[in-house]
C-alpha cells in the first residue's frame, strides 16, 4: 500500500481559533485469526490515510461475546520497526513475548511493546473473559530508535474529572495529566475519553499536532463534523483546541495524536522498514530463525533478531508470502 496523498496540505489558524476541517475515515472489518475468525474493524492504515504523526495501526474490536467468537488467539508473530499499544475496555489478554516479559493486560491500563530492532509475542484471551472489547495500536519507531533494543511498559492512568468527562491519558500529555511511559517516539498522544449523555469538551491541543478521535461507542461530534460509531475523525495540524460533544447516550472517544513522522515508512504484515528491501529481509530472517526456511550462511554468528522461544509460547505464525510487485514507501 502506499499513501497517495505525497504532499498533505497544512492549515494554520490563528491563536485561539478551532480547526473545523476534520477529515471521516471509515473502517474496513478484517477477520482476525481462527475458524471462527474475531472481526476487528481497521481505520488506520488505509489509502485515503496512512499515518496520524507516527500512529500507524487502529484495529477496534467488540463488545464480542467470546463463547460466539473464541475470543482473541493470536499465536507468536514478529514485530520490527514499532510499538505496540493494548488498550482494553472488557476482558483480559494474556501477553507473552521473546524477551520472557508476561503481563496480562487489563481494562484501564495501558502495555506497551517495543519491538525496536526485533521481537515476537503472543496475545490470548483469558479462559475466564466472557466480552471482550478494546483497541489493539501501533506507531512507527522513528529512524533514531527504530534499532534499538526491545522493551516494555505498564501504566495505569489515573483519571481526569473534566465537566462530563473523563479522561485517561496513557500516553503523553493532555488535560493536565502526563504519561511517565517513554515511548522513544517523542510528540506522541494516546488517551481515553469517556463522556456523559450530550457532554462536550474543548480541550487544549498542541497546534504542530495532528490527532485522530474514534468514536469508540456511539457518535460524536468533531468539532462541527459527525464520526459515527468505529469512524475515526482526523484533524490536521494548525489549531490549538478541539472540540468533542456526545449524544445523547453519551460516548467512549480514543484520541491520537502527535507531530507528522517526516519519514517515509514501509509497512507489511508485521513490518515496518524503510524498503521494500528491508522488509524481504526481515521476512527472511525470521523464516530463518523460526524454522519455517532453511538456516543462512549469513547468518551464523549474528544473535537472533527476533529472540529465543520464551516457555509457555504457542507455535509461531509462519509469515506469508512477498507480494508479487514492491512495496512502496508511504508518510
Amino acid at each position: 500500500m502506499s499513501n497517495q496523498e505525497s504532499n498533505p496540505t497544512e492549515s494554520v489558524l490563528e491563536p485561539g481559533a478551532l480547526c473545523t476541517d476534520v477529515e471521516v475515515l471509515t473502517p474496513r472489518e478484517v477477520p482476525l485469526g481462527g475458524i471462527r475468525a474475531m472481526t476487528v474493524y481497521r481505520t488506520l492504515p488505509q489509502k485515503q490515510r496512512s499515518l496520524v504523526g507516527a500512529w500507524c495501526f487502529l484495529d477496534h474490536y467488540g463488545p464480542d461475546d467470546v463463547a460466539d467468537t473464541g475470543g482473541m488467539e493470536v499465536p507468536r508473530h514478529p514485530h520490527t520497526g514499532l510499538a505496540t499499544v493494548s488498550w482494553l475496555f472488557t476482558g483480559r489478554i494474556d501477553h507473552l513475548d521473546s524477551n520472557g516479559v508476561a503481563a496480562p493486560v487489563l481494562p484501564g491500563e495501558l502495555n506497551l511493546m517495543i519491538a525496536g530492532q526485533g521481537i515476537t509475542h503472543q496475545e490470548i484471551s483469558t479462559p475466564d473473559t466472557t466480552v471482550l472489547h478494546g483497541v489493539q495500536l501501533w506507531y512507527a519507531l522513528p529512524e533514531s530508535t527504530r534499532f534499538s533494543e526491545h522493551a516494555f511498559a505498564h501504566y495505569a492512568p489515573e483519571p481526569v474529572e473534566l465537566q462530563g468527562v473523563s479522561i485517561r491519558v496513557f500516553i503523553g500529555s493532555l488535560a493536565g495529566s502526563t504519561s511517565p511511559v517513554d515511548t522513544r517516539t517523542p510528540d506522541l498522544l494516546g488517551a481515553e475519553l469517556v463522556l456523559e449523555p450530550g457532554a462536550q469538551v474543548v480541550l487544549d491541543v498542541r497546534r504542530d499536532f495532528e490527532h485522530a478521535a474514534l468514536a469508540e461507542s456511539g457518535s460524536i461530534m468533531v468539532n462541527d463534523t459527525p464520526v459515527r460509531h468505529r469512524e475515526l475523525g482526523y484533524t490536521p495540524t494548525g489549531a490549538d483546541t478541539m472540540r468533542i460533544a456526545a449524544g445523547p447516550e453519551g460516548a467512549r472517544v480514543i484520541l491520537l495524536g502527535g507531530v507528522p513522522l517526516g519519514e517515509q515508512i514501509v509497512m507489511w504484515w508485521n513490518f515496518i522498514g524503510r524498503s521494500h528491501d528491508e522488509i524481504v529481509e526481515f521476512r527472511r530472517r525470521y523464516q530463518a530463525e523460526l524454522g519455517f526456511e532453511p538456516a543462512d550462511p549469513r547468518d551464523a554468528g549474528k544473535p537472533e533478531l527476533f529472540g529465543p522461544y520464551a516457555e509457555g509460547q504457542l507455535a509461531p505464525l509462519p509469515a506469508p508470502p512477498m507480494p508479487t510487485i514492491r512495496l512502496r514507501a508511504r508518510e
